[in-house]
Protein backbone atom coordinates (compact mmCIF):
# COMPACT_ATOMS: atom_id res chain seq x y z
CA UNK A 1 0.00 0.00 0.00
CA UNK A 2 1.26 3.62 -0.83
CA UNK A 3 1.70 5.34 2.30
CA UNK A 4 0.12 8.87 1.67
CA UNK A 5 2.08 12.19 3.73
CA UNK A 6 0.48 15.22 3.68
CA UNK A 7 2.43 18.64 3.23
CA UNK A 8 3.40 20.35 6.63
CA UNK A 9 1.19 23.45 5.88
CA UNK A 10 -1.77 20.87 5.97
CA UNK A 11 -4.14 22.12 8.66
CA UNK A 12 -6.67 19.12 10.24
CA UNK A 13 -9.59 20.19 11.84
CA UNK A 14 -13.13 20.12 11.86
CA UNK A 15 -16.34 22.14 11.26
CA UNK A 16 -20.02 22.71 12.33
CA UNK A 17 -23.03 24.92 12.25
CA UNK A 18 -24.22 26.92 14.65
CA UNK A 19 -27.81 25.52 14.61
CA UNK A 20 -26.57 22.20 14.23
CA UNK A 21 -24.64 22.01 17.71
CA UNK A 22 -25.40 24.86 19.95
CA UNK A 23 -28.84 24.20 21.03
CA UNK A 24 -29.54 26.80 23.95
CA UNK A 25 -32.62 27.93 21.82
CA UNK A 26 -33.35 30.75 24.07
CA UNK A 27 -30.72 31.30 26.14
CA UNK A 28 -28.56 33.57 26.33
CA UNK A 29 -30.16 36.68 24.51
CA UNK A 30 -30.92 34.32 21.75
CA UNK A 31 -34.40 34.57 19.88
CA UNK A 32 -35.05 32.60 16.97
CA UNK A 33 -33.65 32.22 13.78
CA UNK A 34 -35.42 31.36 10.26
CA UNK A 35 -34.16 27.76 11.29
CA UNK A 36 -36.03 27.68 14.47
CA UNK A 37 -39.27 28.43 12.65
CA UNK A 38 -38.98 26.36 9.82
CA UNK A 39 -38.03 23.43 11.84
CA UNK A 40 -40.54 23.62 14.85
CA UNK A 41 -43.69 24.36 11.56
CA UNK A 42 -45.50 20.87 11.82
CA UNK A 43 -44.90 18.52 9.32
CA UNK A 44 -41.53 20.38 8.20
CA UNK A 45 -38.79 18.02 9.82
CA UNK A 46 -38.80 14.11 9.85
CA UNK A 47 -40.15 13.03 13.20
CA UNK A 48 -40.12 16.98 14.72
CA UNK A 49 -36.52 17.24 15.24
CA UNK A 50 -35.32 20.72 16.08
CA UNK A 51 -31.82 22.28 16.80
CA UNK A 52 -33.22 23.26 20.46
CA UNK A 53 -30.67 21.50 21.89
CA UNK A 54 -28.59 19.52 19.65
CA UNK A 55 -25.16 18.88 20.86
CA UNK A 56 -25.47 21.67 23.77
CA UNK A 57 -22.08 22.82 22.36
CA UNK A 58 -23.47 26.21 23.56
CA UNK A 59 -23.19 24.79 27.52
CA UNK A 60 -20.69 22.33 26.95
CA UNK A 61 -18.11 24.37 24.72
CA UNK A 62 -14.84 23.97 27.03
CA UNK A 63 -14.72 20.04 26.99
CA UNK A 64 -16.14 20.18 23.40
CA UNK A 65 -12.82 22.18 22.78
CA UNK A 66 -10.47 19.58 25.24
CA UNK A 67 -11.83 17.11 22.74
CA UNK A 68 -10.53 18.13 19.91
CA UNK A 69 -7.30 19.40 20.99
CA UNK A 70 -6.71 15.69 22.61
CA UNK A 71 -7.68 14.48 18.86
CA UNK A 72 -4.75 16.54 17.66
CA UNK A 73 -7.09 19.25 15.42
CA UNK A 74 -5.15 22.38 14.51
CA UNK A 75 -8.20 24.16 12.85
CA UNK A 76 -12.01 24.69 14.18
CA UNK A 77 -14.17 25.95 11.89
CA UNK A 78 -17.35 27.44 13.21
CA UNK A 79 -20.18 29.37 12.18
CA UNK A 80 -21.50 32.02 14.24
CA UNK A 81 -25.64 32.35 15.21
CA UNK A 82 -26.47 35.78 13.92
CA UNK A 83 -29.62 35.01 16.11
CA UNK A 84 -27.41 34.88 19.38
CA UNK A 85 -25.49 38.07 18.86
CA UNK A 86 -27.97 40.29 16.98
CA UNK A 87 -31.66 38.70 18.02
CA UNK A 88 -33.26 41.59 16.90
CA UNK A 89 -31.38 42.06 13.67
CA UNK A 90 -30.23 45.37 14.92
CA UNK A 91 -28.93 45.63 18.00
CA UNK A 92 -25.76 43.58 19.44
CA UNK A 93 -26.67 41.21 22.40
CA UNK A 94 -23.48 41.28 24.59
CA UNK A 95 -23.66 37.69 26.02
CA UNK A 96 -24.08 36.49 22.45
CA UNK A 97 -20.61 37.34 21.44
CA UNK A 98 -18.92 36.67 24.44
CA UNK A 99 -20.47 33.41 23.99
CA UNK A 100 -17.91 33.33 20.90
CA UNK A 101 -15.56 35.24 22.04
CA UNK A 102 -14.88 32.47 25.18
CA UNK A 103 -15.10 29.98 22.28
CA UNK A 104 -12.45 31.69 20.58
CA UNK A 105 -10.01 32.30 23.58
CA UNK A 106 -10.47 28.39 24.37
CA UNK A 107 -9.30 27.27 21.09
CA UNK A 108 -6.55 29.71 20.82
CA UNK A 109 -5.89 28.51 24.84
CA UNK A 110 -5.02 24.77 23.03
CA UNK A 111 -3.69 25.80 20.20
CA UNK A 112 -6.45 25.19 18.06
CA UNK A 113 -7.08 27.73 14.90
CA UNK A 114 -10.35 29.47 14.72
CA UNK A 115 -11.99 30.13 11.30
CA UNK A 116 -14.88 31.62 11.35
CA UNK A 117 -17.93 31.42 8.80
CA UNK A 118 -19.92 34.76 9.15
CA UNK A 119 -22.90 33.42 7.70
CA UNK A 120 -24.09 29.98 7.77
CA UNK A 121 -28.10 30.34 6.81
CA UNK A 122 -29.44 31.09 10.16
CA UNK A 123 -31.22 34.58 9.64
CA UNK A 124 -32.64 36.11 12.49
CA UNK A 125 -36.09 35.68 12.55
CA UNK A 126 -37.12 39.43 12.89
CA UNK A 127 -34.69 40.07 10.64
CA UNK A 128 -36.63 37.84 8.11
CA UNK A 129 -40.12 39.48 9.38
CA UNK A 130 -39.43 42.54 8.27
Amino acid sequence: MTELTFPPSFSWGTATAAYQIEGARHEGGRRDSIWDTFAHTPGAVVNGDTGDVTCDHYHRMPSDVALMASLGLDTYRFSVSWARVCPDGRTPNPEGLDFYDRLVEELVGRGIRPWLTLYHWDLPQALQDR
